[in-house]
């Protein structure tokens, strides 16, 4: 046990224990406590120091083990006690993942807190599908919003998708009928291409295509679960082929 603890906010990736940074793979190796979610695989927790305790606050549509405010403190009262205190968590700390707040819980109580950033699911997920989020012929701006919130209806997407865009839509497979139905309201086209990328990065990933307004229907159809993304936008068309023809024209 350390003199004084402290709390590592680790970026997982998007799955793939490869895709971990050495940075990480250090934190996890000199843990004594490990905080996780439970999109975290086993796989990637069995790197941590055996002698590591695990402590799982997965959260779950409408389900969580612990509320947010009991997390940091979970957190502090760990690092109090004088141990080095991983939180594990998907992708990046900082996309949605709600790192802000427990890097907050941490400064307010005065412990040493350190952020380790992590492959994001949007990045990982997409370079599995050999789908480039920006490409010179069809998209020069990103946007990442969450699709599981409250006042979905009520939010202001204008100008995140259509040309020259694409969209990447976090958690929205429960809402997915109601995203389709806003960006159509909004003025978005019902052609325009979307993907779903399933587990990304995982080796039963699945890269659904298809276009906006079938895009309820395509998750019913094909029985999509969680973890997925939605790619909205003209990249959503891309694979590995199209972009081999792509370059071999220009």
């Amino acid at each position: 046990m350390s003199e004084t603890g402290r709390i590592i906010l680790v970026g997982a990736g998007p799955g793939d224990p490869d895709l971990l940074t050495l940075r990480a793979l250090r934190a996890l190796e000199g843990a004594e406590v490990v905080v996780h979610d439970g999109l975290v695989s086993g796989e990637i927790l069995d790197l941590a120091n055996p002698q590591a305790r695990r402590i799982s606050v997965a959260k779950r549509r409408a389900r969580h083990t612990l509320p947010q405010e009991a997390i940091g403190e979970l957190l502090v009262r760990e690092a109090r006690a004088g141990r080095i205190v991983v939180r594990l968590k998907g992708g990046d700390p900082f996309i949605f993942g709600r790192g802000g707040e427990e890097v907050a819980a941490a400064q307010a109580a005065g412990i040493p807190v350190e952020v380790v950033p992590g492959i994001s699911s949007a990045l990982g997920g997409a370079a599995a599908a050999a789908m480039p989020l920006t490409h010179r012929d069809h998209a020069s701006v990103v946007s990442f919003v969450a699709g599981q919130c409250k006042g979905l209806s009520e939010q202001n997407w204008a100008g995140l998708a259509g040309k020259g865009r694409t969209l990447v839509i976090f958690m929205g497979v429960a809402t997915s009928a109601a995203i389709a139905e806003k960006l159509m309201h909004d003025g978005l086209a019902p052609d325009t291409p979307v993907a779903v990328l399933e587990r990304a990065t995982l080796p039963d990933m699945r890269v659904l295509r298809s276009l906006l307004a079938d895009l309820p229907g395509l998750v019913e159809r094909e029985g999509v679960q969680s973890p997925a993304l939605i790619v909205v936008g003209d990249v959503a068309q891309l694979g590995a082929s199209q972009i081999a023809e792509m370059e071999r024209v220009n």
